[in-house]
């Protein structure tokens, strides 16, 4: 993996384009440490700037910006070409000669010999790359099909910027730091900005799946190469009519060469592994394949129902992999904290970036690959809401839409305090928790209008979101679309592509990205080859939803290599404490950020209802931690990068 950036400025001399580049690049050296590079032509205006993490081919031939062989194209590249070495010995037979042994040199020459959009048709991988057309002066960015890799770019003071991340525009003289209003609202929704706004405005993040051409004296023109609802479409509309065990063979079979794929390395390889059914899928596969142990790497935490690391050893001691725990403290964890605002680079509230981050640092020190289980919950029905969602609306839609909103409104009419209080009056043994906390938020699903409205509240944190933040008006993404029971009829299969478009990109693969990629580590993820995500759709939803548990094909994969009794547990997903450390050890550094007079001195947020909330928060009657760090996070992003700061590279890291 790599970091790139570059700007467009239009034709005609221009003056300090390397400068400037160079610039650009040192921004996210963190991202390539192993080198970089600059080109520029004056006399067009272009100018990429790449950092380099060496990972094939480690010798100068590596090394980019690269020249394709008939001196037209340039390219700065990031990202993993998994069948590069197909690709390579088609365009050989062709009578192409190459110089080096990398991937980006046979993307090069494939997008050279065929064209751009043939070229990305074609490759298995995860990338994001900027392609200079020096004959025709068109520049074209293009992303990965699932959006593992990021790609920002903007119009400002006249030129097209482009980088892995915000921080890399940033540099740029041309760059206006103007928080986006509308963004904000959408971030305090979901915990992340979606894509193609980012919190900027003016700046977006190139949607997955895309080529983003720029021609000179045209406005940039999207065109999308593979779609991942047109992806859905198909598989449903063609669903696989094998047995149990003919699927199972069928998915082990291509899972096992997804991962072969991305063993490929010149440097040491590992694997994150949580001992949860994805991960453990993936590291078995490795094993499965590896002649000497595989390295794999975990991290604990000492509170109870928080420490998933005893799963880990299991599964780890089963398969016989050279396994390494970090046991972390509290301390250690909110040591994390003050760096987050630099490493995420855009307000990011999924507090797993934590101990995603922590991990990441760990694993580099002795690895600079490692393979990740991310994707398997989108893809094969893992996440509880696939589950609790359906029920729900069972049982509300007999009910009459009146009576639901009534019984909504009496709920709320009584405080969650009240709530708990009432509750008092119920022996202690069968009293349930923070009453009132779960009371409310059955109210806020009650006066849903139909199942695809529960959907929206379960995944939002702030249910009304404009109402906090002010002059901001929330843009309505894929969750909104009225249309998309057409083509994806099944309710639980509509909130698996959701998630596939929206969570999964924005969410999990930005927080992977960003931490692994914050100390110069590689992280691939072989259940997101499109392959795999269009064999997935195929799959019949009785294959994947059994017995009241989700991913129910990919555990007999792994049942195949690792015992049942070993990964059978609740989900429980890579929390940490974050209610009590709110309540603790963190509370000074929330309560600054929260102050009443500072929220109204920066007039982004309305400070009654964040301080409603912090005070329901600290008397217990509520968890508001994810509503609350949404809020932080966001203000701890504001004060490093809210205005036009200077942009800095990340500290050294402990790697």
């Amino acid at each position: 993996m790599c970091g790139i950036c570059g700007f467009l400025a239009g034709p005609g001399p221009e003056p300090g384009l390397e400068a400037t580049a160079r610039r650009m690049a040192d921004t996210i050296a963190h991202r390539g440490p192993d080198g970089d590079g600059v080109w520029a032509d004056g006399e067009a205006g272009i100018a990429l700037g790449h950092r380099r993490l060496a990972i094939v081919e480690l010798s100068p031939l590596g090394r980019q910006p690269m020249e394709s062989a008939d001196g037209r194209w340039v390219i700065a590249y990031n990202g993993e070409i998994y069948n590069f070495q197909d690709l390579r010995a088609e365009l050989e037979s062709a009578g192409h000669q190459f110089r080096g042994h990398s991937d980006t040199e046979v993307l090069l020459e494939g997008c050279a010999a065929w064209g751009v959009e043939r070229t990305v048709r074609r490759l298995v991988g995860i990338f994001a790359f900027a392609l200079w057309d020096r004959r025709e002066r068109t520049l074209v960015l293009v992303r990965d099909h699932l959006g593992v890799k990021p790609l920002y770019w903007a119009r400002m003071g006249g030129a097209l910027l482009f980088g892995s991340q915000p921080k890399a525009l940033r540099a740029h003289p041309a760059f206006a730091a103007e928080i986006d209003r509308d963004a904000l609202s959408a971030y305090l929704r979901f915990s992340y900005v979606p894509a193609p706004h980012s919190i900027y405005q003016g700046v977006h993040k190139l949607e997955p799946g895309s080529i983003l051409t720029v021609r000179p004296g045209r406005e940039p023109e999207r065109t999308v190469y593979w779609d991942a609802g047109a992806a859905a479409r198909a598989g449903i509309a063609d669903r696989l009519s094998l047995s149990d065990s003919e699927t199972t063979d069928a998915l082990e079979s291509l899972l096992k060469d997804a991962v072969g794929r991305q063993m490929m390395a010149d440097v040491p390889l590992g694997a994150f592994l949580s001992g949860g059914i994805d991960s453990s899928t993936v590291v078995a596969l490795m094993q499965a394949q590896s002649a000497r142990p595989v390295r794999t790497f975990t991290i604990g935490f000492g509170e109870d129902g928080y420490d998933e690391a005893v799963h880990a050893r299991a599964v780890a001691a089963h398969l016989g992999t050279e396994h390494t725990e970090l046991r972390v403290e509290a301390s250690h964890a909110l040591d994390v904290i003050p760096k987050l605002a630099d490493w995420y680079d855009e307000p990011f509230a999924d507090s797993s970036q934590i101990p995603t981050l922590l991990v990441s640092e760990m694993t580099r020190r002795s690895v600079t690959v490692a393979l990740s289980g991310d994707g398997g919950d989108e893809l094969f029905a893992g996440y509880n809401r696939y589950l609790t969602a359906p029920a729900l609306w069972r049982r509300m839609a007999p009910l009459p839409a009146g009576l639901r909103r009534g019984a909504a409104g009496l709920i709320r009419a009584v405080r969650p305090a009240g709530w708990d209080a009432l509750a008092g009056l119920i022996p202690e043994g069968r009293r349930p928790r923070q009453t009132g906390d779960k009371l409310h938020k059955l109210a806020g699903v009650l006066d849903a209008a139909g199942p695809d409205a529960i959907y929206r509240r379960l995944v939002s944190q702030w249910q009304d979101p404009d109402a906090l933040v002010r002059g901001g008006r929330e843009p309505q993404g894929p969750a909104w679309d009225d249309g998309l029971a057409a083509g994806i009829p099944d309710f639980v299969e509509r909130m698996q592509h959701l998630d596939s478009v929206t969570y999964l990109p924005d969410d999990i693969l930005a927080k992977v990205d960003r931490a692994s990629m914050g100390v110069s580590l590689e992280a691939r993820v072989p259940l997101l080859d499109h392959r795999v995500v269009e064999f997935a759709w195929r799959v019949p939803q009785a294959q994947k939803l059994r017995d009241g548990k989700g991913k129910w094909l990919l555990r007999q994969v792994l049942y195949r290599h690792v015992p049942p009794a070993l990964v059978e547990r609740p989900k429980a997903g890579f929390a940490i404490p974050l209610d009590g450390w709110l309540r603790g050890p963190l509370r000074d550094w929330a309560e600054d950020l929260l102050d009443e007079g500072r929220l109204r001195r920066e007039g982004f947020l309305d400070p009654a209802p964040i301080r409603a909330c912090w005070a329901e928060h600290l008397a217990g009657t509520r968890n508001n931690q994810h509503r609350l760090w949404n809020v932080l996070m966001f203000q701890d992003w504001n004060r490093r990068w809210g205005s036009a700061a200077a942009p800095a590279p990340l500290a050294a890291s402990a790697a």
